[in-house]
C-alpha cells in the first residue's frame, strides 16, 4: 500500500536553487513521509480563540534547527501518525500542520480518504481492510460513496460531529467507521517507516508536547513491548484510550503485525464486534500478551481547561507528572497551546513542562471571582432548603458557608447548584454562571506550588 521513505528532503538546499524548490515545493506531496514544508516563519500572526481563521500560511523552507531546536534530531527516530476522517479532516489537520507538526520529521496522516491538505497527502489507510469485510461490514457504506463521488455524497447528518455519548458518535457513520483504522495502521506505519523505535498514534484533536515526551521516551527500551496510554475499559478489556494518544515500541509493532499476518480474517471479525476501535486494538495486544502501561495522568482525556490539577486519580496526582498530552482540542486550543509549548522551551531553562507549569502559567486566572455563561464544571449538586428560591446568589452563599466549598455553578435553565471542593477553569456554557471563592482557591495553590520534590514518571 505505501512505498518506502525517500530521505531527500532532509538535503540541505543551496541557496541558488532556492527558488526553483519552492516552485516544486507547491506540487502535490508525495513522499511517503511528509516533512512538512507549509510551516509560518516567527513573525507570522498568531490565530487566538476570537479571532478569525486566516488564510493558510505561505509556504517556507524545511524546518530548521533554530526553529525546532534539537527536536528534529530527537524525533529523528519516531514515527508520528495522525489518524483522521473526510468528515473532519479539512477542519482539523490544517492547524496540526501549521503548529505541532512543524517540527515532527517523519509523520503520517491516515483517513479513509485520499487527498492533499495543505500540500500534505493523507492516505486512505482502509485499503489495508480486506475487500470482503469492506464490501459486507455496515459501518463501510460511507466509505464506498466517499471513493466513489467524494465528499458530495455525504449527506448532512453524515457531516455532522455528533456529540460523545456512553457509547461514542453512535449516530454519527464516520465516527462508526473510525474503528476499523486501529488496527490497519499498525501496517502502513511500519510500511512507512520500517526502522523507528517509537510509533504515535494521534487524534486530529490531540495534543501532544514533543520534548516531553522524547524526554521520556529516552528512558524507556523500545525493544521492550511497550504500549502507553490513557487507561478506559470496556467490559474485561482495559485498553488506552485513542483520543490521549497511544504508542507502541517497535517489538510491539512488530508482534502486532505478525499476528495481523495470521490473522486478519478474524482480528476483522473482532473489530465487527466491537463499537470502539481502540479496544479492539487493545484486544489484538491481549492475543500477543502485551499489556497496557497506565500513562495518566501524562496522557489525558480532556482539555488543560478542564483538568482537575489537584484531586487523586487512580492513585496519582497531576502536579507534578510531565504533560504529555490532551484531548478535546479544539483548532483555537491547539493554536494557544502551541504557542505557550514554544514560549515554554524557547529560553532553554525548561526541561519539561509540568501539570503544574500550565495550571500555573497557561490556565490559572487569579482575576476570575464569577462569570456567566460560563460553567466551571462543579460536580456536587447541592439542594437547598424547602422554600428556598434557587438563584446563583443562594448558590454561592451556601458555598460560602462551606470551608471545603472552593467553587460553584448555577444553570438558570435548571435551577441546579453545583460545589466542588477543587478548582478548575471550566468552559463557555450558555445559561450558566460560575463563581470562585478566591482566597480558598489561592491557599490550595500555595500549598501546591512548592510541593513537587522531583519530577514523577511512569515507567512500568
Amino acid at each position: 500500500m505505501f512505498s518506502s521513505p525517500r530521505r531527500w528532503l532532509f538535503i540541505v538546499i543551496p541557496i541558488l536553487t532556492f527558488s526553483f524548490i519552492y516552485y516544486i515545493s507547491r506540487l502535490p506531496e508525495s513522499s511517503p513521509i511528509p516533512v512538512n514544508t507549509e510551516v509560518p516563519r516567527p513573525e507570522d500572526p498568531i490565530v487566538v480563540a476570537d479571532e478569525k481563521q486566516q488564510d493558510p500560511p505561505k509556504e517556507s523552507p524545511e524546518p530548521t534547527e533554530e526553529q525546532c531546536g534539537h527536536l528534529l534530531h530527537q524525533l529523528d527516530d519516531v514515527m508520528i501518525v495522525l489518524k483522521t476522517g473526510a468528515t473532519e479532516s479539512l477542519e482539523k489537520v490544517p492547524i496540526h500542520l501549521r503548529t505541532t507538526f512543524k517540527c515532527v520529521p517523519h509523520f503520517a496522516i491516515f483517513s479513509d480518504y485520499e487527498e492533499t491538505i495543505d500540500g500534505v497527502r493523507t492516505y486512505d489507510v482502509l485499503q489495508n481492510v480486506t475487500a470482503e469485510t469492506r464490501q459486507n461490514q455496515p459501518e463501510f457504506g460511507i466509505y464506498r460513496r466517499l471513493q466513489e463521488v467524494g465528499r458530495e455524497g455525504l449527506t448532512d447528518a453524515e457531516w455532522g460531529d455528533n456529540q460523545n455519548g456512553p457509547l461514542g458518535k453512535t449516530n454519527n457513520p464516520g465516527w462508526k467507521l473510525d474503528k476499523w483504522k486501529f488496527l490497519p495502521m499498525i501496517d502502513g506505519a511500519l510500511d512507512l517507516m520500517p526502522d523507528a523505535k517509537w510509533y504515535i498514534f494521534l487524534e486530529a484533536d490531540t495534543y501532544m508536547v514533543w520534548p516531553n515526551l522524547v524526554n521520556w521516551l529516552s528512558h524507556l527500551d523500545h525493544e521492550r513491548q511497550y504500549y502507553l496510554g490513557s487507561p478506559m475499559q470496556i467490559g474485561d478489556v482495559l485498553f488506552g484510550y485513542g483520543g490521549a494518544g497511544i504508542v507502541l515500541s517497535s517489538y510491539t509493532m512488530q508482534l502486532l503485525s505478525e499476528h495481523r499476518g495470521r490473522s486478519q480474517t478474524e482480528l476483522e471479525q473482532m473489530t465487527a464486534a466491537e463499537w470502539a476501535g481502540d479496544c479492539a486494538l487493545a484486544r489484538a495486544l491481549q492475543d500477543v500478551r502485551v499489556d497496557l502501561t497506565w500513562a495518566w495522568p501524562m496522557m489525558m482525556t480532556t482539555r488543560p481547561w478542564q483538568i482537575d490539577h489537584f484531586s487523586e486519580g487512580y492513585g496519582r496526582q497531576p502536579w507534578c507528572y510531565p504533560v504529555i498530552s490532551y484531548h478535546h482540542m479544539e483548532p483555537e486550543d491547539i493554536q494557544t497551546m502551541w504557542k505557550f509549548d514554544r514560549q515554554f522551551f524557547a529560553s532553554g531553562k525548561n526541561a519539561l513542562m509540568l501539570h503544574a507549569d500550565v495550571y500555573q502559567k497557561l490556565v490559572y486566572n487569579e482575576t476570575y471571582t464569577a462569570l456567566d455563561n460560563w460553567d466551571n464544571l462543579s460536580a456536587v449538586r447541592i439542594d437547598f432548603a424547602e422554600g428556598t428560591i434557587p438563584s446563583f446568589q443562594t448558590c454561592a452563599e451556601v458555598c460560602a458557608r462551606n470551608e471545603e466549598c472552593l467553587q460553584y455553578s448555577f444553570s438558570e435553565k435548571d435551577g441546579v447548584c453545583k460545589h466542588a471542593s477543587t478548582t478548575f477553569t471550566g468552559v463557555a456554557t450558555n445559561g450558566t454562571s460560575s463563581g470562585w471563592i478566591r482566597p480558598r482557591v489561592s491557599r490550595l495553590l500555595k500549598a501546591f506550588q512548592s510541593s513537587c520534590e522531583g519530577v514523577e514518571y511512569i515507567f512500568d
